[in-house]
């Protein structure tokens, strides 16, 4: 959600730090700031509401702010309404409501997560004689570091691991010390955080984007650590206070893959990246001596259950991969809401197992259901895209999609990538289960790596949906429809057009229609039907032709070959032909397109879609 940026070296620090958020934008945000010191001299912050755009005019590009040790933020609200007042950086002053000059503070700092005992601790401050210009869980957490520090006469070591030993939450801190220029802490719960080192310079931020541009080699901050970060040189520490050694990770990806490269949006950009991640990700997993997933065949052999565990795109690509699983491979799947599963008391058997899918690998539910899961002593399996990331490393076992860094909110090629993903999963285990010969395993392989070449051909008829999209781009209400594998890639399309297009859609199980949806059918509403499977297209038809003497207009979309459906749909997309337990790879694209090209007909932001942010790091 919100962005985190810091920088530490011998160059003026602000420029630096507002390119870094500008490349966060993504994550989705209502007002941004900077706090930058210039030797010993005090910090000074400047913050404004809204765009970016505004903060760099109020800092003339950063110019205007003196100083090499900095960090930055863009806040996207949880407690407390978008303001100046309630945008970080905060600080551990009892007075500062306005957007911009020097404070003198013991302690100034940013924060991305939410701290759930804030009012306690709130509560507690108060009583010490601290008072708050803001509403926001953050400036609590810098006052309470303040406090510590203050109290006990200690470093920022202690005062940070009491701090963090006091708070409940998740959180990502970034910290200046007035009596430590120079210097930067961080803190982490949860919340993701990077650190780069270069040519005697450090970065610091929540995503890879902000510092790809200066280093390509970076350090995971662990669960509960901190570190001290300095020109050149970072110390990570436990919450006891011992050092921590770590090594860096490698981004494979460079910068250029972060940009439009000619295209007018992000989305529109990585859906044409489609074909490649499937590639790629295929093409990671099917090597020569293998197919390259850890599960042993002999743990897959004896597995009887399977819990699919995500949220938003993800939970919809655990919905088809279910369908494809069970008919592979017989063996039982639940897929699972990662915000539901943390918070019942399922029992889960021991033979069985737990795919935890995130593009990002910090999705706060997703991450807290994989603990639950291991707490019960359940084998996990992470399906990210994000290496190095916290699910990754929790995980049992991880299966990495190669989507490449994905910008836009609205996710594209990443759930394309998981698909294919949970698609070679199956292949996998219904060898290991006996329940499909080497044959008809190396069949399916072949029409997996079919789909790129077929993904270009949908795209190159893109016009016809752009022509569709731009005649309905005024309605209100859309449905989509499908059963069996279909429904679930209709839950995927609705989600693509409600959240880039703000249009109300909703998608529904086909046989559920006459059980209510249908009567809110009237003349002229959009019912979109996904048709690809055999054996219930005749059912979804009859579903379709129920919509339609109700006055609906109805897109089908369906196969190369079912001609028929022109007969009852208005307007009609084929997608190539394929083995059906894959075909939702490539129905999902025009369902795409129309999302994207119904947002563009309305003149609305693609990438950064209202009150939505990318990664979802806090409840």
């Amino acid at each position: 959600m919100c962005g985190i940026v810091g920088f530490v070296g011998h160059r003026q620090a602000a420029p630096i730090l507002l390119e870094g958020l500008s490349k966060l934008e993504y994550r989705g945000y209502d007002s941004a700031g900077l706090a930058v010191r210039d030797g010993e001299k005090n910090a000074e912050v400047v913050k404004a509401k809204g765009r970016l755009s505004f903060l760099y005019d109020k800092t003339d590009g950063g110019k205007a702010l003196v100083g090499s040790c900095g960090i930055g933020h863009t806040r996207w609200a949880t407690h407390g309404e978008p303001s100046v007042t309630n945008a970080h950086p905060h600080v551990s002053g009892n007075c500062r409501a306005s957007g911009s000059g020097e404070v003198e503070s013991e302690v100034v700092g940013v924060h991305n997560g939410i701290i759930e005992n804030y009012q306690e601790l709130k509560d507690k401050l108060l009583k010490h004689g601290y008072r708050f210009y803001s509403q926001t869980d953050t400036e609590v957490v810098i006052k309470l570091v303040d406090y510590y520090y203050k109290k006990y006469r200690i470093g920022p070591i202690d005062a940070i691991a009491k701090t963090m030993v006091r708070v409940r939450g998740s959180y990502a801190l970034e910290l200046m010390f007035k009596d430590h220029p120079g210097e930067i802490w961080v803190a982490r719960k949860d919340s993701p955080m990077i650190i780069g080192i270069n040519d005697g310079e450090s970065y610091i931020a929540s995503d890879v984007p902000a510092i790809l541009k200066y280093t390509r080699d970076v350090y995971y901050i662990g669960n509960l650590e901190f570190a001290k970060v300095v020109p050149g040189a970072v110390t990570f520490y436990n919450l006891d206070g011992d050092e921590v050694k770590k090594d860096t990770t490698h981004i494979e990806w460079d910068a250029e893959s972060a940009e439009k490269a000619g295209y007018e949006h992000f989305m529109i950009k990585e859906i044409h990246e489609q074909p490649k991640a499937v590639k790629d990700t295929l093409s990671s997993i099917f090597q020569e001596d293998g197919i390259k997933i850890s599960l042993p065949s002999s743990f897959l052999s004896s597995l009887s259950q399977i819990y699919i565990v995500a949220c938003g795109s993800a939970w919809h690509v655990g919905l088809k991969a279910q369908y494809t699983i069970e008919d592979l491979c017989g063996v039982n799947v639940r897929v699972e809401m990662a915000s539901e599963f943390r918070y019942r008391n399922l029992p889960l058997a021991k033979d069985s197992l737990v795919i935890i899918i995130s593009q990002s690998g910090e999705t706060a539910d997703s991450l807290a259901a994989l603990r639950k899961a291991k707490e019960k002593g359940v084998r996990t399996l992470a399906v990210v895209n994000v290496v190095g990331s916290s699910i990754a490393r929790e995980a049992d076992d991880t299966l990495y999609t190669l989507a490449g860094p994905e910008i836009s909110v609205a996710t594209t090629k990443a759930y394309s990538a998981q698909l294919v993903a949970l698609d070679s999963f199956a292949i996998k285990l219904a060898l290991a289960k006996g329940t499909i010969t080497e044959e008809k395993a190396k069949e399916l392989i072949d029409e997996l790596f079919s789909i790129p070449a077929k993904i270009e051909r949908i795209l190159e008829d893109k016009g016809r949906i752009q022509w569709f999209a731009s005649k309905f781009s005024n309605i209100h209400d859309a449905f989509f429809v499908g059963r069996g594998l279909d429904y679930a890639i209709a839950m995927e399309g609705s989600l693509k057009l409600k959240e880039v297009s703000y249009i109300h859609s909703e998608a529904y199980a086909a046989g559920e229609l006459k059980h209510g949806t249908i009567s809110l059918i009237d003349q002229g509403t959009l019912v979109i039907g996904i048709l690809t499977q055999d054996d219930l297209y005749e059912k979804t038809i009859s579903n379709l032709v129920e919509c339609k003497s109700r006055g609906a207009y109805i897109m089908g979309l369906t196969s190369c070959g079912k001609y028929s459906t022109e007969d009852s749909a208005d307007f009609s997309v084929y997608v190539p032909r394929i083995d059906q337990h894959f075909i939702g790879s490539l129905a999902v694209v025009p369902l795409q397109l129309l999302g994207y090209y119904m947002s563009v007909s309305r003149g609305l932001d693609v990438d950064k879609p209202r009150n939505l942010a990318k990664s979802v790091t806090v409840e």
